[in-house]
């Protein structure tokens, strides 16, 4: 173990209500603790890890995580990780399992034991209810020589050159190379299981995340009644209610059999009040209409319709859905993709 920082030692502490901490020790803080992680990361045995994550892989049952205290935290947070990425994954508790819990166990599943000094009580006294009944059995902990390393059928060693604490005793840097190792071994079960986004996204639908890359456009526009349809031969001024009341801030200007014509937004109201003053009473939608408008298929990402209306040379608030014969079939705004949460 390296000495003592300065800033660590005890003698250093004040308990007085006035006690201030600057910049200057919150950075060497911050180093101390890099310092510690690249320990971890300088001196981690590249073999154990591979066989570990290869024996998670080729698991036909569940991978069950446990570990008492902060370890127990971390062994369930790195459980959900990999549910999170589609593999069957769970927490179990050293204390419930010896209660009926282990009970959910069979000779197929891998049991992961979080442990630092691998001398915890609780999950010594699982290992042979694990055993029992036939699962697989690996220790993570990063003192050597321990007790739990001795009964299990694995141990990886997650090297520690001490804990940040001025004491060397809360599990302060323990636990960041757990969570730091269960966290990256999951992305490479992620990798190695050819897991697409479209599946990602597909175990989180109600994230933001899981939205851009589920949701259509036909998902979340506008259609049939909610539209707001006219004629280009319609007056302008005939179509006021039409163009406000629908809350698109556009017309979409259709011939009988529902192709799209053109659009006329309420900036091209506007425009040609300003323009044309009261000769606007007789000037009709197709007169002033945009005919080369922004369009979207029903079938493109919801994500993609944000982005089109974002384009240059300006942004839009709103894209007509037209299907391959350029019918009208719905609108999508950018508020409505908002209120989406995308």
């Amino acid at each position: 173990m390296g000495s003592l920082p300065h800033y660590l030692s005890s003698s250093s502490s004040s308990s007085s209500s006035d006690s201030k901490i600057d910049e200057t020790t919150l950075l060497d803080l911050f180093k101390s603790q890099q310092s510690h992680l690249n320990f971890f990361f300088q001196n981690l045995s590249l073999p154990q890890t591979l066989a570990f994550t290869r024996t998670l892989l080729s698991t036909s049952g569940t991978i069950f995580f446990s570990g008492v205290g902060k370890s127990g935290f971390v062994a369930n947070k790195i459980s959900q990780t990999l549910v999170s990425l589609g593999i069957r994954s769970a927490f179990l508790s050293p204390v419930d399992a010896l209660h009926g819990d282990i009970g959910i166990l069979s000779p197929d599943d891998v049991v992961v034991l979080f442990s630092k000094s691998g001398n915890t009580d609780e999950l010594l006294r699982l290992v042979p209810c694990v055993r029992a009944k036939g699962a697989y059995l690996i220790s993570l902990t990063s003192i050597q020589g321990n007790a739990l390393a001795a009964v299990c059928d694995m141990n990886v060693h997650l090297p520690l050159e001490r804990e940040l604490c001025p004491f060397d005793l809360a599990p302060v840097t323990s636990t960041a190379i757990q969570m730091v190792f269960g966290d990256t071994v999951a992305i490479a079960l992620m990798a190695a299981r050819n897991l697409t986004r479209e599946e990602y996204a597909a175990n989180h639908p109600a994230g933001r995340i899981g939205k851009s890359l589920i949701f259509k456009v036909k998902d979340v526009m506008k259609k049939q009644e909610e539209l707001p349809v006219c004629r280009e031969g319609d007056l302008i001024m005939d179509q006021l209610v039409e163009l406000t009341s629908k809350g698109c801030g556009c017309l979409l200007v259709i011939d009988e059999e529902y192709h799209l014509i053109g659009t006329f937004t309420d900036g091209d109201l506007r425009r040609t009040l300003k323009a044309s003053g009261e000769g606007i009473f007789k000037l009709t939608v197709g007169e002033m209409c945009n005919r080369k408008p922004r369009t979207i298929s029903p079938d493109a990402m919801a994500v993609d319709a944000m982005k089109k209306m974002e384009a240059p040379p300006s942004p839009v608030q709103f894209l007509p859905v037209i299907d391959n014969q350029n019918i009208v079939i719905g609108i999508v705004t950018l508020h409505g993709l908002v209120s989406a949460g995308l």
